[in-house]
């Protein structure tokens, strides 16, 4: 990372780890956090490991990162090379198999294929890291010593297609059509969920569940395919933005240090067995709203929306719902709330990425 984008992540380590949470929990425990070399996971795994240097425990935790690629992770926290807290393990969850994590106390399972680019392409890679690698790891944690609690990282796209004009609350549920290629994605996290339920009702681990909206921050590549990361790398870029819709489609941005707080929020606070949307419901926007905002961000560089549909990506497979907007209220109730605007948070991730 450059100069700029470690100055950014630490401030956003630092507002996490300002939140009134009871961190102490945390303290000297032994966490696997899965998806670590990804966006989100990458954020769980840089605030496991700071919490002791800023002063929220009184021991340090010990992270595991679960990876397929243990070099590929290694250059991704180069700058925890140093960081005798820190080790990689190398793991694919397509496996269908339980991995051997010894005594561990917490798992963060936040490895999942979220880009709709994937979804044409590697479906079969999509779908069975939510469901048998869920499974398998919540297995593994139910073998240890002192298992304390499994995180699981769902989606906003468990709810399906719904028709409301009002937030959509935890047991808001639309239709998802599993015979269709898109559903492996949506099918597969509501599967994880329940997984995650019955493993808590059966054998008493405590399971929770987060299921955030549209997330970024740093950290995000020019490859994921979502709209939130396309339109900043177009900005990166100096291009145009060209529509793939007619921008219509609305949805709630989160910044990543807001949705990361969110998780820990539940992780510590919340109701075992139950699921919680993390969002920032009060930064709704159309696409096309967004759009204009991203080229609003810097108007030195003379940036145009271009309304023009462009759909020509073969492997792109776009969302049928034209509204996915969260009520927080249950998150809320723990002490969360956003903090980051999305003109904050996009201009702090272009600045990161720059």
């Amino acid at each position: 990372m450059t100069a700029t984008s470690n100055a950014i992540v630490e401030a956003d380590l630092r507002a996490i780890a300002a939140r009134d949470l009871p961190w102490d929990q945390l303290s000297g425990r032994r966490v696997v956090v899965t998806g670590a070399g990804g966006f989100l996971g990458g954020y769980l795994v840089r605030t496991l490991l700071a919490l002791h240097r800023l002063g929220c425990v009184a021991q340090p935790l010990h992270v595991v990162a679960l990876v397929r690629n243990v070099d590929r992770a290694r250059e991704r926290f180069s700058d925890l090379a140093q960081d005798g807290q820190l080790e990689f393990m190398a793991w694919d969850l397509n496996t269908i198999a339980v991995p051997d994590l010894g005594d561990v106390h917490y798992v963060l399972h936040a490895a999942s294929q979220a880009s709709p680019r994937f979804y044409g392409t590697d479906p079969v890679g999509t779908l069975l890291p939510n469901t048998v690698g869920t499974a398998a790891l919540l297995e593994a944690l139910r073998r240890s010593a002192d298992p304390k609690g499994f995180l699981f990282v769902s989606s906003s796209e468990v709810y399906g297609a719904v028709n409301s004009t009002a937030g959509l609350k935890e047991a808001d549920y639309g239709v998802v059509n599993p015979t269709q290629v898109r559903a492996c994605y949506a099918e597969s996290k509501r599967a994880g969920e329940t997984t995650c339920v019955s493993f808590h009702h059966q054998h008493g681990i405590p399971t929770w569940i987060v299921r955030p909206f549209h997330t970024y921050g740093p950290g995000l590549t020019a490859e994921d395919g979502r709209v939130f990361s396309d339109f900043t790398y177009n900005v990166l870029r100096n291009e145009d933005i060209v529509m793939n819709s007619d921008g219509t489609a609305r949805r709630a941005f989160c910044y990543a240090s807001d949705a990361v707080a969110g998780f820990f929020a539940v992780l510590l606070r919340g109701e075992a067995g139950t699921a919680y949307n993390v969002a920032n419901a009060g930064a709704e926007m159309s696409v096309m709203e967004f759009a204009e905002l991203m080229v609003g961000l810097f108007p030195e560089k003379g940036l145009r929306v271009d309304r023009r549909v462009d759909t020509s990506s073969p492997n792109y497979m776009p969302s049928a719902y034209n509204r996915l907007v969260p009520d927080t209220a249950r998150l809320e109730s723990l002490g969360w709330k956003a903090e980051v605007t999305p003109a904050q948070g996009f201009k702090r991730m272009i600045e990161a990425l720059q």
